[in-house]
């Protein structure tokens, strides 16, 4: 397919310290080229949830508006969200069906009437299902069946992956987007949609675990043997990290993420003894000078306790020591000094940071090669996945690549962003013609692909709709 008939994708990521709005379209070689960037501070959300509706829109409107000063042709009316929250909850459960004809083969029907079985599983008052994960099959005593369509037999079941959350919470998330003139294409966990865009084929078999350290809350999402076993919201995050720094050293909000950012280090042992941060005195008051060394232990301290919550999860599952990818870390938390070695020594367990890189085209996007955009993204890979399956129709948005350099970015956002890592190229070939090397590319393409399309293909889909079915009822 050309460029030209692929659409443009938008991802929106309503976070509880920043909006980021991302505009992309895949080129030829299967990589997402970003058209337009905008990026806000957060207001009105607090751990995933949304506190007050004005503030929230405002926030979005100014993150989209930015987006189309980076890029004057857009038109920016069709965005994928990220969903979280400390809402979000999961659970595990076994269905099983006997069939009326164990003559016919199985197909796909019958896999839908299974995972539409699991619809009546019992959830608290309030709650929704979300999504329904079928994990592994059995079919009569054959276990672990990947993909049973096809085979013959009289009883078919599955594992099931339950992921519910607040009713009220999500539609005042799309109540927000709703309100911003915008349309809300579909709700996407952000854990999904982390992992989608950090991880590969290899981490995928080799059974790793997302964490996703944002501002309100850490998002997780656990994969062994190619399946997801587990997601989870910890409601703990860099807020928190920001909320001890203050009340532990007694400084304003501002000064205490400015310190986290500037000096803050994930190991206290790593942290100079001898170094001393000067905070200006209110109204008159004496300066005061903070150590950063204790400043490290507030840091480390909070991180530990996140951390102590990943391998509970980990345990819980029986995954925490089978995990031969270990643990990637993305989102804004992981840009903290030392994370991997307090990660490595905490978990017992491989750690590194996971960056949007391998969805990305080069170049021109270096600064957005930063783990706090991994969740924008992968809703634009979902949206991708929608558009290839033949879920949606797109309008050919018009759209022109963008490529701004830092000070552009710095205008647009009125705050600096921060490389954390140099774009990785693929290593050249030697001696390869121009055909065969645009035959690899297009493998590497496919791959990348069938990666994430094994990672969505399991997703009910679209439940979007459930809210907007419960609302219209209503409305009736």
């Amino acid at each position: 397919m050309s460029k030209n008939e692929q659409p443009i994708i938008v991802g929106l990521d309503i976070g509880t310290t920043k909006v980021v709005a991302i505009a992309g379209r895949k080129n030829e070689y299967g990589k997402v080229e970003i058209l337009g960037f905008g990026r806000a501070d957060s207001a009105g959300v607090s751990h995933g949830v949304v506190m007050n509706i004005e503030q929230c829109i405002r926030s979005i409107e100014q993150a989209m508006e930015r987006c189309l000063v980076s890029n004057p042709n857009l038109e920016l009316k069709e965005v994928y969200v990220g969903i979280a929250g400390q809402h979000i909850k999961s659970l595990q459960t076994r269905g099983d069906r006997v069939r009326a004809n164990s003559e016919i083969e199985i197909n796909q029907e019958d896999i839908d009437m299974l995972i539409r079985d699991q619809n009546k599983t019992y959830i608290p008052a309030g709650d929704q299902i979300i999504d329904i994960v079928p994990q592994d099959f059995t079919v009569d005593n054959t276990p672990d069946v990947l993909d049973p369509i096809g085979m013959s037999g009289v009883k078919i079941g599955a594992n099931f992956h339950i992921i519910t959350g607040d009713r009220n919470a999500i539609r005042n998330i799309k109540r927000c987007v709703d309100k911003s003139s915008l349309t809300t294409r579909d709700l996407v966990l952000q854990p999904l949609a982390s992992a989608a865009a950090v991880m590969n084929d290899e981490d995928l078999e080799a059974g790793v675990a997302i964490v996703d350290i944002g501002g309100g809350t850490t998002d997780m999402a656990v994969f062994y043997d190619g399946i997801l076993k587990h997601t989870a919201v910890i409601p703990y995050a860099g807020v928190n990290i920001t909320n001890d720094i203050r009340n532990g050293l007694g400084v304003l909000r501002a000064q205490a993420e400015q310190m986290k950012v500037q000096f803050g280090t994930a190991l206290a042992d790593e942290a100079n003894s001898n170094a001393y941060i000067t905070i200006p005195g209110l109204r008159g008051l004496p300066p005061k000078e903070i150590s950063v060394k204790n400043l490290a232990h507030i840091v480390q301290a909070r991180m530990q306790e996140i951390l102590d919550y990943v391998m509970y999860h980990l345990k819980q599952i029986g995954l925490e020591k089978r995990l031969c990818g270990g643990i990637i870390l993305t989102g804004g938390g992981a840009q903290l000094k030392h994370i991997t070695q307090l990660t490595e020594f905490v978990t017992g367990m491989g750690a590194r940071i996971g960056y949007p890189n391998e969805h990305l085209a080069g170049g021109y996007t270096e600064s957005l090669m930063n783990p706090m955009y991994s969740t924008c993204i992968g809703l634009i890979l979902r949206g991708y996945h929608d558009f290839e399956n033949g879920k949606m129709r797109f309008a050919n948005q018009g759209g022109n690549m963008i490529h701004l350099s830092m000070d552009e970015q710095v205008a647009v956002m009125n705050e600096p962003l921060t490389v954390q890592q140099e774009v990785e190229l693929d290593e050249p070939v030697a001696e390869t013609t121009p055909e065969e090397m645009a035959e690899m590319n297009q493998q590497r393409a496919r791959k990348r692909n069938d990666n994430v399309k094994k990672l969505f293909d399991g997703l009910k889909g679209k439940f979007m709709k459930l809210f907007e079915d419960v609302e219209d009822q209503e409305i009736q």
